[in-house]
């Protein structure tokens, strides 16, 4: 071999080694993998997986992450709330860290995908640097969050907006989120140690599937989030009177049930007659006293109103309410309606951070679109303490919270190299 020839050679491979590094890769093949191994954390004789919050398959499942974690390198801690920290230290300690991460917590009867992509993908992303030698300046932190199906629990400590008051909360294992909160490591009595101070971290990135179809609908490879719609709930309370069905004419009744069914349809008409993307939903409806042969006298039915703007949701509710009282008058009865307290802001995204995930999409050639989010996520509360992004993939038929619930390894993995290319774009540039 000659001496031309091994020097060709060197430095064909150095400019190889150099290309890998400056445009890492995740492993797909491996990614899939991870997927596969954490659904075996609760695997049922069915072929379905079960891993409710505090439920024993969740905390093996937390137990392999923190192994894995370890394995990296990374220093590992688990916060008053039960959130799971791997670090990894940066080139430069004075610089705040850039997080990213999601949650493994599943609903009852849920599927594989939905934070799990998230959670193995900042797993993998951790893992390629690695294999690349790739030492980023900031500090760079792998946070999953605990019971966020439960209510964001672990992000609303972080956030400091959870309190004593949700202890007592039971969700399907039987256990309380307090009991529940000791049960994974966490500590109800040092609850606010979980706060993170509004600025501790320069950014935070959560990959997820997009539990919709509208990306696999358009055919496009990625979403970019513009933010997490706030939601308001409601309940609607009709009153009119009870009395027979057969002796009471038509014209003389003062049915309450019917005055909600025409409430209902105006929730629909009135939604759609706003530009946008907001939605209204009438989701639960209980009429007394409820037998066959008597008139409702009195109905309580739910309303809900979801959009990325707080004055939006308040027009649509506005022109709801007027529409309904109007409804209540011609039918001769009342209607009441009462706010309940499980409601949230709307929490929009880094515009900064929605660029960069825009341009590592361009720079590998996946399709995209800006879009908001219907469902809630831990990057809700994470925004009231620092600057956030989300990417979406697409969701195989839009089914999420199922066991049919999929999203392919390509996507995943597409998914996985812009959380990579956005977290090492964000490093050179954020101070």
């Amino acid at each position: 071999m000659s001496v031309r020839f091994i020097l060709l050679l060197s430095f064909f491979t150095i400019g190889m080694l150099s290309a890998q590094k400056k445009n890492p890769k995740v492993d797909q093949a491996r990614l899939e993998k991870r997927i596969f191994d954490l659904a075996k954390f609760g695997l049922q004789e069915n072929g379905e997986t079960e891993r409710v919050a505090f439920s024993d398959a969740d905390i093996e499942a937390r137990n392999w992450v923190v192994k894995t974690l370890k394995g990296f390198g990374m220093t590992v801690t688990i916060d008053a709330a039960g959130n799971i920290i791997g670090k990894k230290p940066g080139k430069d300690a004075s610089k705040k860290p850039i997080a990213f991460g999601s949650h493994i917590d599943r609903v009852p009867h849920g599927g594989n995908y939905d934070g799990c992509v998230g959670s193995m993908a900042a797993l993998e992303v951790i893992e390629t640097l690695i294999e690349n030698n790739i030492k980023t300046k900031h500090p760079l932190e792998v946070i999953i969050f605990p019971n966020e199906e439960g209510g964001v629990m672990g992000s609303r400590a972080m956030a400091g907006n959870l309190t004593k008051a949700a202890f007592p909360v039971v969700n399907a294992t039987g256990y309380s989120m307090g009991e529940g909160i000791m049960r994974i490591g966490g500590d109800t009595t040092k609850i606010k140690d979980a706060i993170r101070e509004t600025g501790s971290l320069a950014a935070f990135l959560e990959l997820h599937i997009e539990q919709g179809g509208k990306l696999e609908k358009a055919d496009l490879d990625i979403g970019v989030v513009e933010g997490i719609v706030g939601l308001k709930w409601w309940d609607v309370v009709f009153t009119g009177f009870a009395n027979h069905a057969g002796t009471t004419p038509m014209n003389a009744r003062q049915d309450a049930l019917l005055a909600a069914a025409k409430f209902i349809v105006a929730v629909n008409e009135i939604t759609n007659s706003f530009e946008g993307t907001q939605v209204g939903t009438v989701g639960r409806i209980k009429a007394e006293p409820g037998a066959p042969n008597v008139i409702p006298g009195k109905v309580v039915a739910s309303l809900e109103i979801r959009d990325l703007s707080s004055e939006v949701i308040e027009k649509v509710y506005q022109a709801i309410k007027t529409k309904t009282e109007e409804i209540a008058q011609a039918s001769h009865i009342t209607v009441e309606f009462l706010p309940l307290d499980t409601t949230s802001e709307p929490a929009l995204t880094d515009p900064s951070i929605q660029k960069e995930i825009e341009s590592s999409a361009k720079a590998l050639g996946l399709t995209f679109q800006y879009m908001p989010s219907g469902a809630g996520h831990d990057s809700q509360d994470v925004s009231r303490f620092a600057p956030v992004g989300m990417i979406f993939v697409p969701s195989k038929g839009g089914i999420s919270h199922s066991p049919k619930e999929f999203t392919s390894a390509e996507d995943m993995a597409n998914g996985a190299n812009v959380l990579l290319n956005t977290v090492l774009a964000l490093d050179k540039k954020l101070d």
